[in-house]
């Protein structure tokens, strides 16, 4: 078997049965290694090799934690979810309560796309305004992994489809970049053209779980989420004021300097020379917001030296070569294979900026012997890349979600994100974006 499928393989095996994310990737990058013939010190120096990868997102995080913990403690959010449940206490009705529904669902897809290109802080914002909104949606019974969906969904179409922000990046900078370098003109292609359909897919899924799958209400424990996100939400106007001031410069200051660090830190010290968190608190607090995101940094790392050791087992391309022998002339094969091999990829690296320059060498030669048209070429590129965002269990666009829903312990990584996500837009990207393929 491929060394690269192996691992995949394993590591999502190895998630579903609830073994920790970290372990199942050390554990499939290391099997990996070895079915590729590597020694085991030949992969463990790839792995530690790669770790360094994940370092600065690990620590963004980890600052993100500690300020998004401030900002809870100014109440701001607390504020504004009070108002919610006033909302629902007075208009308890079935039209109400479904109004509630659709408006917190239309606020926080509005954000999470907004975090892609208008404000392109990408999942920043999910610890800072999820948390406090969970003891609303509980009251209303929202069915937790519909909110995930909808994250999701912010977080991926608008890099894959709009070409600003975040996808200025994949879209030009990556996806036609790399492109241009293997042969083939893409600079004057309609890239949103390309993408439309895959992100017609993507939009599919996005309603079939907001309308059918979810749609119906799921219980969680109030009394635990009330300890974890009730205590000590106590504020008052200059509170609040400071908690705006706040994240305006930690916003202002990431968007001049490029760095969510250094924005992060911002806030968290401005809250300290303002006295809402006290200095005697600040270590406290500090250490208390940078566990909350702990998970999220160390299996960034961990999925850096994954993608490391795939990479240097070679066995990237000889699965694009297998797939080659079985294609033979048959372009609907090729593009379903080609799709399937980049959903393994991103699945496995957990993401799909990474995926881009790893197969559009071998995709472009291959697809221009198979008679794609470029703006096909793109569409497929570019959904083979896409593809595995959703539904990886190490890709930021499924941590960030989980990081904002499980603060009380009742939502999990594996089942409540990363199998409806994989179900909701996997399925259905594969099957546009082939169709793009063919048809463009």
């Amino acid at each position: 078997m491929n060394a690269v499928v192996a691992a995949v393989a394993i590591m999502l095996v190895l998630s579903l049965s609830r073994i920790h994310v970290v372990v199942a990737l050390i554990i499939g990058a290391i099997s990996g290694g070895l079915i590729a013939g590597m020694s085991l010190e030949a992969t463990i120096e790839a792995f530690n090799s790669g770790l360094g990868g994940g370092a600065t997102v690990a620590l963004s995080y980890a600052t993100l934690g500690a300020f998004a913990v401030a900002i809870g403690k100014s109440g701001l959010a607390h504020a504004l979810a009070d108002r919610a449940l006033a909302l629902v206490g007075r208009h308890e009705d079935g039209s109400a309560v479904t109004g509630m529904r659709f408006l917190i669902i239309g606020l926080l897809l509005a954000i999470a796309i907004s975090s892609q290109n208008i404000l392109p802080i990408h999942i920043a914002f999910i610890p800072l305004v999820v948390p406090p909104l969970l003891y609303v949606m509980a009251k209303l019974n929202m069915d937790r992994r519909l909110i995930a969906c909808v994250l999701t969904f912010g977080l991926i179409t608008p890099y894959m489809f709009l070409p600003i922000g975040f996808g200025g990046i994949y879209l030009n900078e990556i996806l036609v970049a790399k492109i241009n370098a293997n042969g083939v003109d893409a600079s004057d292609l309609n890239v949103m053209k390309a993408m439309a359909l895959p992100a017609l897919g993507m939009l599919c899924g996005l309603l079939i779980a907001v309308f059918f799958s979810y749609r119906g209400g799921r219980n969680y424990d109030m009394d635990v989420l009330a300890k974890a996100e009730r205590v000590d939400a106590s504020y008052s106007p200059r509170t609040l004021v400071m908690a705006l001031v706040a994240i305006v410069t930690a916003f202002v200051v990431q968007l001049w300097l490029g760095s969510m660090i250094l924005g992060a830190l911002a806030g968290f010290v401005l809250f300290n020379l303002s006295g809402v968190v006290r200095w005697k608190e600040a270590d406290d607090l500090f250490t208390e917001g940078m566990k909350m995101l702990a998970m999220i940094g160390f299996i960034m790392i961990a999925a850096s030296g994954f993608a490391e050791v795939m990479r240097e087992t070679g066995e990237i391309a000889t699965l694009v070569d297998s797939s080659v022998a079985t294609i033979g002339e048959n372009k609907a094969l090729a593009a379903l294979l080609m799709l399937v091999v980049g959903l393994l990829i991103t699945m496995g690296i957990g993401s799909s900026f990474s995926t881009i320059p790893i197969i559009a060498a071998l995709y472009v030669p291959l697809a221009l012997q198979l008679g794609f048209s470029p703006l096909a070429i793109v569409a497929l590129v570019g959904t083979a890349g896409a593809l595995g965002d959703a539904g990886s269990p190490a890709s930021d666009s499924t941590l960030g979600p989980t990081a904002g829903l499980n603060v009380d312990g009742q939502h999990n990584h594996i089942w409540d994100t990363v199998v409806p996500t994989f179900l909701h837009y996997n399925l259905p990207l594969l099957g546009f974006g082939w169709l793009a393929a063919m048809v463009l």
